[in-house]
């Protein structure tokens, strides 16, 4: 995980996980709408699984 899309991320939580699937997006675009928060905690457990 780099540090560029760990910023990306907190600032955009969906667009940090454009390259982990349809699924992975569509999961983050959700928690992102319910909070900013759930997004960001989402999208950073995300990029913390092994590809």
């Amino acid at each position: 995980m780099s540090i560029w899309r760990v910023i990306l991320s907190v600032i955009f939580p969906p667009l940090a996980v454009y390259d982990r699937g349809c699924g992975s997006i569509l999961i983050i675009l959700i928690l992102t709408i319910l909070g900013w928060i759930p997004g960001v905690i989402g999208a950073l457990i995300i990029l913390n699984k092994d590809k």
